[in-house]
């Protein structure tokens, strides 16, 4: 199948014709194209979309059947998400890599906590803190290149969020990970878990809600980045009226919540790497990617930089490519500007994936 698509490349608005062949870009004119966007009218041209927090085969109950996986990853790829760094899933699926019309799945393996001190049936949970070296350099090898730690939740007998692991157990780790060639991501809400993790050399923060200047800091000092995962914060406010055993935990997620805004934007002005992830699964449903970046607008980002959260500015970051020529015919088309909006963003005209089209459902 042989390829051709014209229109505003992005990050740049340049006139750009790339052409499509053998499933690869080229950006040489290839002899015999069809042209299938961009023939009679200008439009836009942007690589595949990236949800950096998302979970593909987890359902509001933990682990779902494949079926299920699947038709979660169709729906990602119908609203443009065409690369998943997953963020922990306690089912494996490998299996998914086998289907050309799914987006690729970068995976963290599973979860790693204490017991008791993470959601029911997704994490492993280690009895000992000083198992948690092992355990990452097991995970690294399951994984593709990243690990999952669960940084802090409620302990139940102080009734508050707490960190999970001790500074030196982080350390130790946290260097395992990368001796295996692998970068490590936490989920964390609250403060106090932040300064061990960040000095430990952690590679990124899931959700970040309770960082400080004094953790932007040291985020920049160690070149930390951050996934915010802004929609699903606003489930925090339901979290703490679910909490009413535990006041003070409860009392904490609202004053999360209620100075998420100022603090992440304040991560933003100080220049920290932020990308965009939806942590869709569980509480957040599939394909709103597209919400996670017009929500990056309301911590200051520009419309450029928000939707390069999620497209240029990720793969990049993720080591993968974009409009490259040779590189992976992964692509969106839109007859509108998708920066103006979830309403157009989410709603690509034309899919192209491994270079096969796909006119979203």
């Amino acid at each position: 199948m042989r390829l051709h698509v014209r229109g505003r490349a992005l990050p740049g608005d340049v006139p750009t014709d790339l052409w499509v062949v053998d499933g690869r870009i080229s950006t040489e004119p290839v002899d015999g194209a069809d042209t299938v966007f961009g023939a009679s009218e200008d439009g836009w041209i942007l690589p595949g979309l990236v949800d950096l927090h998302c979970h593909i085969g987890l359902g509001e109950r933990g682990g779902v059947d494949f079926d299920e996986a699947i038709a979660q990853a169709e729906t990602e790829r119908d609203v443009g998400v065409l690369l998943v760094r997953d963020c922990g899933v306690p089912i494996d699926t490998r299996s998914l890599d086998d289907r050309p019309d799914l987006p690729r799945i970068i995976r963290a393996g599973r979860h790693l906590a204490r017991p008791k001190r993470y959601i029911p049936g997704l994490s492993i949970d280690l009895d000992d803190e000083k198992q948690l070296p092992a355990a990452v350099a097991e995970q690294a090898r399951l994984g593709d290149g990243w690990v999952k730690l669960v940084g802090d939740w409620i302990d139940r007998q102080i009734g508050d969020l707490a960190p999970l692991w001790s500074d030196d157990v982080l350390k130790a780790a946290i260097d395992t990970a990368h001796s295996h060639g692998a970068r490590v991501t936490a989920h964390v809400f609250g403060e106090d878990g932040l300064p061990g993790l960040i000095q430990a050399g952690i590679d990124c923060i899931e959700h970040g809600t309770g960082l400080t200047d004094e953790t932007i800091a040291l985020m920049l000092e160690h070149g930390t980045a951050l996934v915010p995962t802004l929609i699903n914060i606003e489930n925090f406010p339901g979290i703490a009226d679910s909490a009413a055993r535990y006041p003070v935990y409860a009392a904490h997620m609202r004053d999360l919540y209620a100075s998420s805004n100022e603090r992440l934007s304040a991560v933003r002005e100080a220049g920290v790497p932020i990308y965009a992830g939806s942590d869709a699964g569980g509480m957040i449903r599939h394909g709103r990617v597209a919400d996670e970046v017009e929500a990056l607008k309301g911590i200051g980002m520009s419309a450029d930089e928000a939707l390069g959260a999620a497209c240029w500015e990720a793969r990049r970051w993720l080591g993968r490519p974009c409009l490259d020529d040779g590189a992976s015919a992964d692509l969106l088309c839109y007859a509108e500007d998708p920066r103006v909006g979830p309403e157009v963003l989410n709603r690509p005209d034309l899919v192209i994936m491994r270079g096969n089209t796909f006119r979203p459902r």
